[in-house]
Protein backbone atom coordinates (compact mmCIF):
# COMPACT_ATOMS: atom_id res chain seq x y z
CA UNK A 1 0.00 0.00 0.00
CA UNK A 2 1.35 3.04 -0.60
CA UNK A 3 1.79 6.58 1.31
CA UNK A 4 -1.02 8.82 1.85
CA UNK A 5 -1.62 11.81 3.59
CA UNK A 6 -3.21 10.22 6.70
CA UNK A 7 -0.82 9.33 9.66
CA UNK A 8 -1.30 5.84 10.82
CA UNK A 9 -2.17 4.35 7.56
CA UNK A 10 0.37 2.08 6.04
CA UNK A 11 0.91 -1.42 6.68
CA UNK A 12 1.80 -1.41 10.33
CA UNK A 13 4.67 -2.84 12.15
CA UNK A 14 4.68 -6.07 13.72
CA UNK A 15 5.34 -6.28 17.25
CA UNK A 16 8.29 -7.94 17.95
CA UNK A 17 8.44 -11.18 19.97
CA UNK A 18 4.61 -11.35 20.02
CA UNK A 19 5.23 -15.65 19.13
CA UNK A 20 6.83 -15.66 22.84
CA UNK A 21 3.47 -13.81 24.40
CA UNK A 22 1.28 -16.65 22.07
CA UNK A 23 -0.29 -13.99 20.08
CA UNK A 24 -1.45 -14.57 16.61
CA UNK A 25 0.45 -11.86 14.54
CA UNK A 26 -1.84 -12.30 11.37
CA UNK A 27 -4.56 -10.06 13.70
CA UNK A 28 -2.20 -6.94 13.30
CA UNK A 29 -0.16 -7.60 10.04
CA UNK A 30 -1.25 -7.62 6.80
CA UNK A 31 -5.13 -8.15 7.84
CA UNK A 32 -5.49 -4.69 8.76
CA UNK A 33 -3.31 -3.45 5.78
CA UNK A 34 -6.26 -5.50 3.87
CA UNK A 35 -8.84 -3.82 5.45
CA UNK A 36 -7.37 -0.46 4.46
CA UNK A 37 -6.77 -1.20 1.07
CA UNK A 38 -10.07 -2.55 0.60
CA UNK A 39 -12.02 0.43 1.98
CA UNK A 40 -9.88 2.68 -0.11
CA UNK A 41 -10.50 0.65 -3.21
CA UNK A 42 -13.91 0.65 -2.63
CA UNK A 43 -13.85 4.15 -2.11
CA UNK A 44 -12.22 4.68 -5.43
CA UNK A 45 -14.71 2.18 -7.33
CA UNK A 46 -17.54 4.31 -6.27
CA UNK A 47 -16.00 7.60 -7.59
CA UNK A 48 -16.02 5.69 -11.07
CA UNK A 49 -19.83 4.92 -11.36
CA UNK A 50 -21.14 5.49 -14.04
CA UNK A 51 -24.64 7.47 -15.35
CA UNK A 52 -26.76 4.64 -14.90
CA UNK A 53 -26.99 2.27 -12.26
CA UNK A 54 -28.91 -1.08 -11.56
CA UNK A 55 -32.06 -0.88 -9.20
CA UNK A 56 -32.32 -1.49 -5.65
CA UNK A 57 -34.40 -3.99 -4.77
CA UNK A 58 -38.22 -2.48 -4.75
CA UNK A 59 -37.60 -0.49 -7.38
CA UNK A 60 -38.81 -0.33 -10.59
CA UNK A 61 -37.30 1.60 -14.24
CA UNK A 62 -39.84 3.53 -16.98
CA UNK A 63 -38.38 2.69 -20.58
CA UNK A 64 -35.90 5.65 -20.12
CA UNK A 65 -34.31 4.02 -17.02
CA UNK A 66 -35.45 6.45 -14.18
CA UNK A 67 -36.91 5.04 -10.97
CA UNK A 68 -40.38 5.85 -10.48
CA UNK A 69 -40.55 5.43 -6.72
CA UNK A 70 -40.96 9.13 -6.00
CA UNK A 71 -39.62 12.68 -6.09
CA UNK A 72 -35.87 13.13 -5.93
CA UNK A 73 -33.45 14.46 -4.07
CA UNK A 74 -33.73 17.91 -5.65
CA UNK A 75 -36.38 17.76 -8.95
CA UNK A 76 -39.54 16.44 -9.95
CA UNK A 77 -40.26 12.70 -10.74
CA UNK A 78 -38.29 10.90 -13.27
CA UNK A 79 -36.06 14.03 -13.63
CA UNK A 80 -32.58 13.38 -15.28
CA UNK A 81 -31.56 15.91 -12.92
CA UNK A 82 -33.27 13.98 -9.85
CA UNK A 83 -31.51 10.64 -11.03
CA UNK A 84 -27.82 12.37 -11.23
CA UNK A 85 -28.51 14.22 -7.60
CA UNK A 86 -29.88 10.61 -5.93
CA UNK A 87 -26.78 9.05 -7.49
CA UNK A 88 -24.34 12.13 -6.17
CA UNK A 89 -26.22 11.69 -2.67
CA UNK A 90 -25.50 7.84 -2.71
CA UNK A 91 -21.99 8.34 -3.91
CA UNK A 92 -21.15 10.63 -1.03
CA UNK A 93 -22.98 8.51 1.71
CA UNK A 94 -20.61 5.71 0.06
CA UNK A 95 -17.36 7.88 0.28
CA UNK A 96 -18.76 8.39 4.06
CA UNK A 97 -19.24 4.57 4.83
CA UNK A 98 -16.01 3.81 3.26
CA UNK A 99 -13.91 6.71 5.12
CA UNK A 100 -15.73 5.35 8.35
CA UNK A 101 -14.87 2.09 7.49
CA UNK A 102 -11.13 2.53 6.56
CA UNK A 103 -10.49 4.62 10.21
CA UNK A 104 -12.05 1.81 11.68
CA UNK A 105 -9.93 -0.98 10.59
CA UNK A 106 -6.55 1.89 10.70
CA UNK A 107 -7.98 2.44 14.36
CA UNK A 108 -8.39 -1.26 15.27
CA UNK A 109 -4.92 -1.93 13.98
CA UNK A 110 -3.47 0.78 16.03
CA UNK A 111 -5.39 -0.60 19.41
CA UNK A 112 -4.35 -4.14 18.32
CA UNK A 113 -0.61 -2.88 17.83
CA UNK A 114 -0.47 -1.00 21.26
CA UNK A 115 -2.04 -3.58 23.42
CA UNK A 116 0.51 -5.99 22.20
CA UNK A 117 2.79 -3.56 22.49
CA UNK A 118 2.71 -2.73 25.93
CA UNK A 119 2.02 -6.34 26.52
CA UNK A 120 5.15 -7.59 25.65
CA UNK A 121 6.82 -4.69 27.65
CA UNK A 122 4.90 -5.50 30.33
CA UNK A 123 6.09 -9.14 29.81
CA UNK A 124 9.69 -7.76 29.44
CA UNK A 125 9.17 -5.97 32.18
CA UNK A 126 8.53 -9.17 34.57
CA UNK A 127 11.18 -11.15 32.83
CA UNK A 128 13.61 -8.13 34.34
CA UNK A 129 12.35 -8.51 38.12
CA UNK A 130 13.49 -11.99 37.92
CA UNK A 131 17.12 -12.82 39.60
CA UNK A 132 18.93 -15.85 38.73
CA UNK A 133 21.67 -17.94 40.04
CA UNK A 134 23.21 -21.14 38.81
CA UNK A 135 21.44 -24.60 39.07
CA UNK A 136 24.49 -26.01 41.33
CA UNK A 137 27.61 -25.02 43.00
CA UNK A 138 29.92 -27.61 41.22
CA UNK A 139 28.89 -30.46 42.93
CA UNK A 140 25.67 -31.84 41.17
CA UNK A 141 26.09 -35.43 40.70
CA UNK A 142 22.84 -36.97 41.09
CA UNK A 143 20.90 -39.07 38.19
CA UNK A 144 17.41 -37.56 36.32
CA UNK A 145 14.65 -39.65 36.82
CA UNK A 146 14.13 -41.71 33.19
CA UNK A 147 10.57 -41.05 31.73
CA UNK A 148 7.64 -43.17 32.87
CA UNK A 149 5.92 -44.91 29.89
CA UNK A 150 4.39 -41.62 28.70
CA UNK A 151 7.41 -39.99 28.49
CA UNK A 152 6.46 -38.16 31.84
CA UNK A 153 9.47 -37.65 34.28
CA UNK A 154 8.77 -36.02 38.03
CA UNK A 155 9.69 -32.76 39.40
CA UNK A 156 11.77 -31.38 41.84
CA UNK A 157 12.32 -28.07 43.24
CA UNK A 158 14.17 -26.87 46.29
CA UNK A 159 12.29 -24.46 48.07
CA UNK A 160 14.34 -21.96 50.32
CA UNK A 161 14.07 -19.27 52.85
CA UNK A 162 17.20 -16.78 53.31
CA UNK A 163 17.73 -15.31 56.78
CA UNK A 164 19.86 -12.59 55.03
CA UNK A 165 19.91 -9.30 56.55
CA UNK A 166 21.81 -7.30 54.07
CA UNK A 167 19.00 -4.87 53.16
CA UNK A 168 17.31 -2.29 55.68
CA UNK A 169 13.86 -4.37 55.23
CA UNK A 170 15.17 -7.35 56.17
CA UNK A 171 17.37 -6.06 59.17
CA UNK A 172 13.89 -3.80 59.70
CA UNK A 173 11.75 -7.68 59.64
CA UNK A 174 14.69 -10.05 61.41
CA UNK A 175 16.51 -8.18 63.61
CA UNK A 176 19.90 -8.93 64.45
CA UNK A 177 21.60 -5.73 62.96
CA UNK A 178 25.06 -7.41 63.83
CA UNK A 179 24.54 -9.69 61.20
CA UNK A 180 23.74 -7.29 58.47
CA UNK A 181 26.86 -7.98 56.05
CA UNK A 182 27.69 -11.68 57.01
CA UNK A 183 27.07 -15.16 55.12
CA UNK A 184 23.32 -15.70 55.25
CA UNK A 185 21.80 -19.23 56.46
CA UNK A 186 19.13 -20.86 54.86
CA UNK A 187 16.58 -21.48 57.99
CA UNK A 188 13.60 -22.40 55.35
CA UNK A 189 14.89 -26.16 53.26
CA UNK A 190 11.92 -28.30 51.65
CA UNK A 191 11.90 -30.30 48.34
CA UNK A 192 8.53 -30.24 46.53
CA UNK A 193 8.50 -32.73 44.73
CA UNK A 194 5.80 -33.46 42.18
CA UNK A 195 4.87 -37.27 40.40
CA UNK A 196 5.50 -37.56 37.00
CA UNK A 197 1.78 -38.17 36.31
CA UNK A 198 1.20 -34.37 38.13
CA UNK A 199 -1.62 -36.43 40.32
CA UNK A 200 0.03 -36.13 43.92
CA UNK A 201 2.80 -33.88 45.38
CA UNK A 202 4.93 -34.48 49.00
CA UNK A 203 6.84 -31.52 50.34
CA UNK A 204 9.61 -33.05 52.71
CA UNK A 205 11.71 -30.55 55.08
CA UNK A 206 14.74 -30.83 56.56
CA UNK A 207 15.40 -28.78 59.65
CA UNK A 208 17.99 -26.09 59.65
CA UNK A 209 20.02 -27.78 62.55
CA UNK A 210 20.89 -30.87 60.54
CA UNK A 211 24.06 -31.76 60.70
CA UNK A 212 25.23 -32.88 57.00
CA UNK A 213 28.27 -33.97 54.87
CA UNK A 214 28.36 -30.98 52.32
CA UNK A 215 30.18 -31.32 48.83
CA UNK A 216 32.72 -29.11 47.40
CA UNK A 217 31.56 -25.97 46.35
CA UNK A 218 31.88 -23.00 44.31
CA UNK A 219 31.16 -19.43 44.70
CA UNK A 220 31.03 -17.46 41.61
CA UNK A 221 30.06 -14.30 42.94
CA UNK A 222 32.92 -14.02 45.88
CA UNK A 223 35.03 -16.41 43.85
CA UNK A 224 35.73 -18.48 46.12
CA UNK A 225 36.10 -22.33 46.38
CA UNK A 226 35.07 -24.19 49.82
CA UNK A 227 36.01 -27.73 50.17
CA UNK A 228 33.82 -30.43 51.43
CA UNK A 229 32.92 -30.58 54.52
CA UNK A 230 30.61 -32.46 57.55
CA UNK A 231 28.53 -29.16 59.02
CA UNK A 232 25.10 -27.70 59.61
CA UNK A 233 23.04 -27.81 56.25
CA UNK A 234 21.75 -23.97 57.20
CA UNK A 235 25.13 -22.69 56.52
CA UNK A 236 25.17 -24.56 53.03
CA UNK A 237 23.98 -21.04 51.99
CA UNK A 238 26.93 -19.17 52.71
CA UNK A 239 29.37 -21.35 50.95
CA UNK A 240 27.94 -21.18 47.00
CA UNK A 241 24.64 -19.67 47.33
CA UNK A 242 21.28 -21.79 46.84
CA UNK A 243 23.38 -23.74 44.26
CA UNK A 244 25.27 -24.93 47.07
CA UNK A 245 22.01 -25.88 49.12
CA UNK A 246 20.71 -27.89 46.00
CA UNK A 247 24.04 -29.96 46.03
CA UNK A 248 23.99 -30.93 49.40
CA UNK A 249 20.73 -32.09 48.92
CA UNK A 250 21.68 -33.91 46.09
CA UNK A 251 24.49 -35.27 48.05
CA UNK A 252 21.94 -36.58 50.84
CA UNK A 253 19.38 -37.70 49.07
CA UNK A 254 20.72 -39.08 45.77
CA UNK A 255 17.43 -37.30 44.02
CA UNK A 256 18.13 -35.06 41.14
CA UNK A 257 16.49 -31.72 41.84
CA UNK A 258 15.44 -29.83 38.59
CA UNK A 259 15.71 -26.09 40.20
CA UNK A 260 15.81 -23.97 42.99
CA UNK A 261 13.51 -21.02 44.33
CA UNK A 262 14.67 -18.47 47.04
CA UNK A 263 13.14 -16.14 49.21
CA UNK A 264 14.15 -13.88 52.22
CA UNK A 265 12.03 -11.82 54.55
CA UNK A 266 10.90 -9.03 52.48
CA UNK A 267 9.82 -11.06 49.97
CA UNK A 268 7.68 -13.60 52.08
CA UNK A 269 5.65 -10.47 53.06
CA UNK A 270 5.24 -9.46 49.96
CA UNK A 271 4.08 -12.95 48.40
CA UNK A 272 2.06 -13.44 51.58
CA UNK A 273 0.49 -9.75 50.65
CA UNK A 274 0.17 -10.78 47.01
CA UNK A 275 -1.95 -14.28 47.69
CA UNK A 276 -4.16 -13.26 50.29
CA UNK A 277 -2.36 -14.32 53.51
CA UNK A 278 -2.91 -17.96 55.16
CA UNK A 279 -5.81 -19.36 57.62
CA UNK A 280 -3.60 -20.99 60.67
CA UNK A 281 -4.46 -22.24 63.66
CA UNK A 282 -3.42 -22.34 67.51
CA UNK A 283 -4.63 -24.35 69.95
CA UNK A 284 -3.48 -21.91 73.40
CA UNK A 285 -2.97 -17.99 73.08
CA UNK A 286 0.67 -17.79 71.72
CA UNK A 287 3.62 -14.88 72.01
CA UNK A 288 6.98 -16.09 70.91
CA UNK A 289 8.78 -13.29 72.80
CA UNK A 290 12.56 -13.58 74.07
CA UNK A 291 13.58 -15.05 77.00
CA UNK A 292 16.48 -15.55 79.27
CA UNK A 293 17.13 -18.79 77.92
CA UNK A 294 15.93 -17.88 74.26
CA UNK A 295 17.20 -14.43 73.48
CA UNK A 296 15.35 -12.94 69.93
CA UNK A 297 11.90 -14.64 69.09
CA UNK A 298 9.28 -14.09 65.97
CA UNK A 299 7.11 -11.89 67.82
CA UNK A 300 4.10 -13.84 66.57
CA UNK A 301 1.53 -12.67 69.20
CA UNK A 302 -1.95 -14.86 68.76
CA UNK A 303 -5.57 -15.57 70.92
CA UNK A 304 -6.18 -19.43 70.99
CA UNK A 305 -8.22 -20.52 67.87
CA UNK A 306 -8.51 -19.94 63.68
CA UNK A 307 -6.80 -16.85 62.40
CA UNK A 308 -5.72 -15.48 58.80
CA UNK A 309 -1.81 -14.35 58.70
CA UNK A 310 -0.39 -11.57 56.30
CA UNK A 311 2.19 -9.80 55.38
CA UNK A 312 4.74 -9.22 58.49
CA UNK A 313 2.39 -11.66 60.73
CA UNK A 314 2.69 -14.45 57.96
CA UNK A 315 6.50 -13.99 58.48
CA UNK A 316 6.31 -14.22 62.29
CA UNK A 317 4.08 -17.38 62.00
CA UNK A 318 7.19 -19.15 59.35
CA UNK A 319 9.42 -17.61 61.90
CA UNK A 320 8.23 -19.02 65.10
CA UNK A 321 10.08 -21.54 66.47
CA UNK A 322 10.68 -21.82 70.17
CA UNK A 323 6.82 -21.21 70.92
CA UNK A 324 6.31 -24.41 68.70
CA UNK A 325 8.76 -26.64 70.67
CA UNK A 326 11.54 -27.02 68.67
CA UNK A 327 12.40 -26.16 64.64
CA UNK A 328 10.59 -29.22 64.13
CA UNK A 329 7.65 -27.46 65.12
CA UNK A 330 8.44 -24.81 62.66
CA UNK A 331 8.80 -26.91 60.01
CA UNK A 332 4.98 -28.71 61.05
CA UNK A 333 3.56 -24.88 61.14
CA UNK A 334 5.63 -23.80 57.92
CA UNK A 335 3.43 -26.90 56.11
CA UNK A 336 0.27 -25.86 57.84
CA UNK A 337 1.02 -22.74 55.86
CA UNK A 338 1.71 -24.13 52.68
CA UNK A 339 -1.55 -26.06 52.50
CA UNK A 340 -3.53 -22.89 53.58
CA UNK A 341 -2.45 -20.67 50.49
CA UNK A 342 -2.76 -23.41 47.94
CA UNK A 343 -6.26 -24.44 48.97
CA UNK A 344 -6.96 -20.54 48.86
CA UNK A 345 -5.71 -20.10 45.56
CA UNK A 346 -7.54 -23.25 44.37
CA UNK A 347 -10.79 -21.99 46.45
CA UNK A 348 -10.64 -18.85 44.60
CA UNK A 349 -9.93 -19.71 41.01
CA UNK A 350 -6.91 -17.63 41.06
CA UNK A 351 -5.03 -19.90 38.64
CA UNK A 352 -7.78 -18.59 35.81
CA UNK A 353 -7.78 -15.31 37.11
CA UNK A 354 -6.23 -12.73 35.02
CA UNK A 355 -6.36 -10.43 37.17
CA UNK A 356 -5.01 -11.60 40.44
CA UNK A 357 -2.29 -13.78 38.53
CA UNK A 358 -1.04 -10.33 36.97
CA UNK A 359 -0.73 -9.23 40.71
CA UNK A 360 1.12 -12.51 41.85
CA UNK A 361 3.61 -12.43 39.27
CA UNK A 362 4.96 -8.95 39.95
CA UNK A 363 5.00 -9.66 43.23
CA UNK A 364 6.76 -12.95 43.19
CA UNK A 365 8.81 -12.00 40.04
CA UNK A 366 10.10 -8.89 42.32
CA UNK A 367 10.50 -11.28 45.68
CA UNK A 368 12.10 -14.67 44.06
CA UNK A 369 15.80 -15.55 43.40
CA UNK A 370 15.29 -19.01 40.78
CA UNK A 371 17.61 -20.70 39.49
CA UNK A 372 18.75 -19.76 35.67
CA UNK A 373 16.57 -22.71 34.33
CA UNK A 374 12.87 -21.21 35.46
CA UNK A 375 14.13 -17.47 34.76
CA UNK A 376 11.28 -16.57 32.89
CA UNK A 377 7.93 -15.98 33.65
CA UNK A 378 6.15 -18.40 31.25
CA UNK A 379 8.33 -21.25 32.43
CA UNK A 380 7.34 -19.99 36.18
CA UNK A 381 3.64 -19.19 34.80
CA UNK A 382 4.11 -23.12 33.15
CA UNK A 383 5.37 -24.33 36.59
CA UNK A 384 1.83 -22.92 37.90
CA UNK A 385 -0.59 -24.78 36.05
CA UNK A 386 1.63 -27.93 36.72
CA UNK A 387 0.76 -27.61 40.50
CA UNK A 388 -2.99 -26.46 39.71
CA UNK A 389 -4.83 -29.58 39.33
CA UNK A 390 -3.16 -31.90 41.70
CA UNK A 391 -6.05 -33.03 44.57
CA UNK A 392 -5.59 -31.62 47.62
CA UNK A 393 -6.15 -34.65 49.55
CA UNK A 394 -2.98 -35.76 47.23
CA UNK A 395 -0.78 -33.21 48.52
CA UNK A 396 1.44 -34.37 51.71
CA UNK A 397 3.92 -32.41 53.40
CA UNK A 398 6.52 -34.17 56.41
CA UNK A 399 9.67 -33.54 58.03
CA UNK A 400 12.51 -35.71 57.62
CA UNK A 401 13.37 -38.39 59.81
CA UNK A 402 16.02 -37.53 62.37
CA UNK A 403 18.15 -38.51 65.41
CA UNK A 404 19.87 -36.66 68.01
CA UNK A 405 23.44 -35.58 66.49
CA UNK A 406 26.56 -37.81 68.69
CA UNK A 407 28.33 -34.45 68.58
CA UNK A 408 25.93 -31.71 70.22
CA UNK A 409 22.33 -34.26 71.18
CA UNK A 410 20.73 -30.97 72.76
CA UNK A 411 21.16 -28.42 69.60
CA UNK A 412 21.44 -30.55 66.71
CA UNK A 413 20.21 -33.43 64.72
CA UNK A 414 21.67 -36.02 62.10
CA UNK A 415 19.57 -38.01 59.39
CA UNK A 416 17.87 -41.41 60.69
CA UNK A 417 19.94 -43.18 58.34
CA UNK A 418 17.46 -45.93 58.08
CA UNK A 419 13.80 -44.19 57.38
CA UNK A 420 15.44 -41.01 55.97
CA UNK A 421 17.01 -43.40 53.37
CA UNK A 422 13.45 -44.86 52.57
CA UNK A 423 12.15 -41.63 52.20
CA UNK A 424 14.61 -40.70 49.60
CA UNK A 425 14.34 -43.97 47.84
CA UNK A 426 9.92 -43.40 47.66
CA UNK A 427 10.60 -39.77 45.89
CA UNK A 428 13.67 -41.14 43.56
CA UNK A 429 11.04 -44.40 42.58
CA UNK A 430 8.11 -41.48 42.43
CA UNK A 431 6.52 -43.41 44.63
CA UNK A 432 3.65 -41.21 46.89
CA UNK A 433 4.14 -40.47 49.98
CA UNK A 434 0.06 -41.45 50.97
CA UNK A 435 0.43 -45.04 49.56
CA UNK A 436 -2.51 -43.97 46.96
CA UNK A 437 -2.75 -44.68 43.06
CA UNK A 438 -4.48 -42.34 40.85
CA UNK A 439 -7.70 -44.56 41.18
CA UNK A 440 -7.45 -47.12 38.00
CA UNK A 441 -6.55 -50.73 39.13
CA UNK A 442 -2.61 -51.06 38.45
CA UNK A 443 -2.08 -52.25 35.07
CA UNK A 444 -0.99 -56.38 34.67
CA UNK A 445 2.62 -56.84 34.57
CA UNK A 446 3.70 -57.35 30.97
CA UNK A 447 5.39 -60.11 30.27
CA UNK A 448 8.91 -58.60 28.85
CA UNK A 449 11.73 -60.05 27.41
CA UNK A 450 13.69 -62.69 29.53
CA UNK A 451 17.33 -62.10 31.10
CA UNK A 452 20.40 -63.19 28.98
CA UNK A 453 22.19 -66.04 30.58
CA UNK A 454 24.22 -65.10 33.46
CA UNK A 455 27.42 -66.36 32.40
CA UNK A 456 26.98 -64.04 28.87
CA UNK A 457 26.60 -60.33 30.94
CA UNK A 458 28.88 -57.92 31.64
CA UNK A 459 28.15 -56.39 35.34
CA UNK A 460 30.95 -53.50 36.36
CA UNK A 461 30.91 -53.47 40.41
CA UNK A 462 31.38 -50.02 42.00
CA UNK A 463 32.32 -49.05 45.21
CA UNK A 464 30.26 -46.66 46.53
CA UNK A 465 30.50 -47.16 50.46
CA UNK A 466 32.19 -44.05 51.25
CA UNK A 467 29.24 -41.43 51.56
CA UNK A 468 28.18 -39.93 54.65
CA UNK A 469 31.36 -38.87 56.40
CA UNK A 470 32.76 -42.87 56.18
CA UNK A 471 35.70 -43.87 54.58
CA UNK A 472 34.32 -46.53 51.96
CA UNK A 473 35.39 -49.79 52.89
CA UNK A 474 38.34 -51.52 51.32
CA UNK A 475 37.83 -53.93 48.45
CA UNK A 476 34.13 -53.91 48.58
CA UNK A 477 33.52 -53.99 45.03
CA UNK A 478 35.83 -56.88 44.47
CA UNK A 479 34.14 -58.96 47.40
CA UNK A 480 30.90 -58.29 45.29
CA UNK A 481 32.51 -59.53 42.00
CA UNK A 482 33.32 -62.83 43.62
CA UNK A 483 29.94 -63.02 44.90
CA UNK A 484 28.42 -62.41 41.75
CA UNK A 485 31.19 -64.89 39.69
CA UNK A 486 29.95 -67.34 42.49
CA UNK A 487 26.03 -66.83 40.91
CA UNK A 488 26.99 -67.24 37.48
CA UNK A 489 27.52 -64.28 36.36
CA UNK A 490 31.63 -64.58 34.94
CA UNK A 491 32.02 -61.36 33.51
CA UNK A 492 31.25 -59.42 36.25
CA UNK A 493 34.43 -56.93 36.95
CA UNK A 494 35.24 -53.94 39.27
CA UNK A 495 34.72 -50.37 38.02
CA UNK A 496 36.34 -47.03 39.37
CA UNK A 497 34.38 -45.77 42.91
CA UNK A 498 31.81 -43.50 42.93
CA UNK A 499 29.80 -42.90 46.56
CA UNK A 500 26.44 -43.34 46.77
CA UNK A 501 23.72 -43.39 49.73
CA UNK A 502 22.00 -46.27 48.32
CA UNK A 503 22.88 -49.60 46.42
CA UNK A 504 21.44 -49.84 42.70
CA UNK A 505 21.83 -51.88 39.57
CA UNK A 506 21.78 -49.75 36.45
CA UNK A 507 21.46 -50.39 33.30
CA UNK A 508 21.50 -48.28 29.80
CA UNK A 509 17.95 -46.42 28.82
CA UNK A 510 18.83 -47.22 25.45
CA UNK A 511 18.02 -50.85 26.85
CA UNK A 512 15.25 -50.76 27.07
CA UNK A 513 12.85 -53.50 28.06
CA UNK A 514 16.13 -56.01 27.64
CA UNK A 515 18.14 -53.99 29.60
CA UNK A 516 16.13 -53.45 32.39
CA UNK A 517 15.40 -58.09 32.65
CA UNK A 518 18.81 -58.14 32.86
CA UNK A 519 19.92 -55.84 35.58
CA UNK A 520 16.51 -57.85 37.64
CA UNK A 521 18.18 -60.70 37.23
CA UNK A 522 21.43 -59.11 38.82
CA UNK A 523 19.58 -57.47 41.71
CA UNK A 524 18.11 -60.87 42.17
CA UNK A 525 21.02 -62.70 42.53
CA UNK A 526 21.96 -60.44 45.50
CA UNK A 527 19.16 -59.94 47.23
CA UNK A 528 18.34 -56.10 46.18
CA UNK A 529 14.69 -55.24 45.59
CA UNK A 530 13.51 -54.46 42.01
CA UNK A 531 12.91 -50.59 43.14
CA UNK A 532 16.75 -51.02 43.10
CA UNK A 533 17.04 -51.26 39.10
CA UNK A 534 17.25 -48.09 37.44
CA UNK A 535 17.52 -47.07 33.44
CA UNK A 536 20.82 -44.68 33.53
CA UNK A 537 23.30 -43.17 31.35
CA UNK A 538 25.79 -45.73 31.68
CA UNK A 539 27.30 -47.60 29.08
CA UNK A 540 26.43 -51.15 30.45
CA UNK A 541 25.14 -52.75 33.17
CA UNK A 542 26.58 -51.27 36.48
CA UNK A 543 26.01 -52.53 39.75
CA UNK A 544 26.37 -49.69 42.64
CA UNK A 545 27.18 -50.61 46.12
CA UNK A 546 26.11 -48.18 48.37
CA UNK A 547 26.82 -47.00 52.14
CA UNK A 548 23.58 -49.09 52.62
CA UNK A 549 25.32 -52.31 52.06
CA UNK A 550 29.03 -52.36 53.14
CA UNK A 551 29.44 -55.67 54.22
CA UNK A 552 28.23 -59.31 53.41
CA UNK A 553 27.89 -61.31 50.00
CA UNK A 554 24.40 -60.34 49.93
CA UNK A 555 21.86 -57.46 50.34
CA UNK A 556 20.84 -56.97 53.51
CA UNK A 557 17.37 -57.43 54.55
CA UNK A 558 15.73 -54.71 55.70
CA UNK A 559 13.16 -54.05 58.75
CA UNK A 560 10.35 -52.42 57.99
CA UNK A 561 9.49 -51.42 61.55
CA UNK A 562 12.80 -49.39 61.35
CA UNK A 563 12.94 -47.93 57.99
CA UNK A 564 9.27 -47.07 57.47
CA UNK A 565 9.60 -43.29 56.90
CA UNK A 566 6.12 -41.89 57.85
CA UNK A 567 6.80 -43.58 60.97
CA UNK A 568 6.89 -41.27 64.06
CA UNK A 569 6.95 -38.47 61.65
CA UNK A 570 5.41 -34.81 61.23
CA UNK A 571 2.83 -35.26 58.68
CA UNK A 572 0.43 -32.95 57.47
CA UNK A 573 -2.30 -33.40 54.37
CA UNK A 574 -3.11 -30.56 52.12
CA UNK A 575 -6.89 -31.29 52.94
CA UNK A 576 -6.99 -31.85 56.68
CA UNK A 577 -8.57 -28.25 57.67
CA UNK A 578 -8.07 -28.89 60.85
CA UNK A 579 -4.76 -29.37 61.89
CA UNK A 580 -3.67 -26.71 64.97
CA UNK A 581 -0.32 -26.06 66.28
CA UNK A 582 0.51 -26.94 70.57
CA UNK A 583 1.85 -23.95 72.11
CA UNK A 584 4.68 -24.15 74.41
CA UNK A 585 3.86 -23.46 77.77
CA UNK A 586 6.82 -20.55 78.44
CA UNK A 587 4.91 -18.80 75.15
CA UNK A 588 1.28 -19.30 76.35
CA UNK A 589 -0.51 -15.77 77.62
Amino acid sequence: MGKNSVRGEGTPGRVEHAGELGWDESLYGDDASEASGTAAGSSRHSGSEGATEPARSGESKDDSGASKDGPGEGGGHGSAAGAGHRRGGRRKRGKRKHRILRWTAITLAVLIIGTAGAGYLYYQHLNNNIRKGDRSAGGSDAKKTAPNAQGQTPLNILLIGSDSRNSDENVKLGGAKADRGGDPHADVQMLLHVSADRKSASVVSIPRDTRVDMPPCKDTEKKKDYPATNAIINEALGRGGAGCVLDTWEKLTGIYIDHWMLVDFAGVVAISDAVGGADVCVKQNIDDHPTKLQPGGSHLHLTAGNHTVKGEQALQWLRTRHAFGSDIGRSEAQHMYMNSVIRNLKDQNAFTDTGRLMDIAETATKSLQVSSELGTVKKLFDLGMELKDIPMDRINMLTMPRLPDPKDPDSHVVPDKAKADALWALLRDDKPLDGKSDGKPAPAPSKGPAAASADSLAVSVVNGTGTNGRVAAKGRATEVVSALKAKGFKKADTGSSNPASTSEVDYPQASGAQGKADAESIATALGLPTSAVKASDVKGLTLVVGADWRSGDSYPKQDPKTSDPLKDTETVNGADKGACMDVYAPYRF
